[in-house]
């Protein structure tokens, strides 16, 4: 399959999974590598008999939209993001929690892949914030709509060149070295409770007092499934709480119900 072959299918299928071609233009490869190797299992000549075969077999659009989840990550992924989350969004939310009798911060990471954002949030809280709050526990959801994703944080375990961003002595403290891997332990990833979640049909139970949704409904999903997922992210934060996007990507226009975080891009307040 050729690339132009891959953008054409992929203008033409990706409306019908409610997603936009925008999203994907820099990372179709990974996308289409995953499509062309499905073409090879299902002993198709080409991509344009794939494409009528998903015109004759409507759950094989199940098996497409598995294709096109992105898994890019890595630890403390826009440093300069989670310093302000460190040095101020967390501090906040902690008083805020405390004002209200909450001794619990809640916190959701959607899209969580390898687990690489939760555990960061956790190292974070536990070797850095929570020397300030002492009575306050974290709670850290992370949810995925891959079983393999999901399998894999539960694992915990990366290469060096996925833990190059974080504070060397971050990975002293957190982490087991197991031949070429570093695992982290027990005591951290008992932090983080790990959930098979598509953010598209569902809500998990709760409130949150911070949810991170980088770089996947604000990038990936239409404008009009966009709206309808962040207003029933509305109804999971708590008043004063706060949504963490993507640093490139936007709130759809026309939205309601949460507020710039001055001075920072790509972070919300819920009013």
């Amino acid at each position: 399959m050729t690339d132009e072959d891959c953008i054409q299918f992929l203008q033409w299928s990706l409306p019908r999974l409610r997603m936009r071609w925008q999203g994907f233009r820099k990372v179709r490869g990974q996308v289409c590598k995953r499509i062309n190797a499905r073409v090879h299992e299902l002993a198709l000549i080409d991509i344009k008999a794939y494409r009528s075969y998903l015109e004759d077999h409507a759950d094989e659009w199940a098996m497409l939209d598995t294709f096109c989840h992105v898994t890019i990550s890595r630890f403390y992924r826009d440093r300069e993001l989670f310093l302000f989350l460190e040095r101020e969004a967390l501090t906040k939310l902690s008083d805020s929690a405390l004002s209200q009798g909450d001794n619990r911060l809640r916190c959701w990471c959607i899209g969580c892949a390898s687990g690489e954002e939760p555990y960061t949030l956790a190292l974070m809280w536990d070797l850095v914030v929570r020397r300030s709050y002492p009575t306050i526990d974290i709670g850290i959801l992370a949810t995925d709509a891959k079983r393999i994703m999901i399998d894999r944080a539960a694992r915990g375990c990366y290469t060096l060149n996925s833990l190059k961003d974080l504070p060397p002595e971050w990975i002293e403290h957190a982490f087991i070295r197991q031949g070429d891997l570093f695992c982290i332990r027990s005591e951290e990833r008992k932090k983080v409770d790990l959930l098979l979640h598509d953010i598209r049909s569902e809500m998990p139970k709760g409130l949150f007092h911070l949810v991170l949704c980088r770089n996947l409904v604000f990038t990936y999903f239409d404008e009009e499934l966009q709206g309808e997922v962040l207003a029933r992210l509305r109804e999971k934060i708590v008043s004063g709480g706060t949504l963490v996007i993507g640093i490139h990507e936007s709130l759809p226009s026309g939205h309601s119900g949460f507020e710039p975080w001055p001075g920072v891009t790509g972070v919300y307040r819920r009013v």
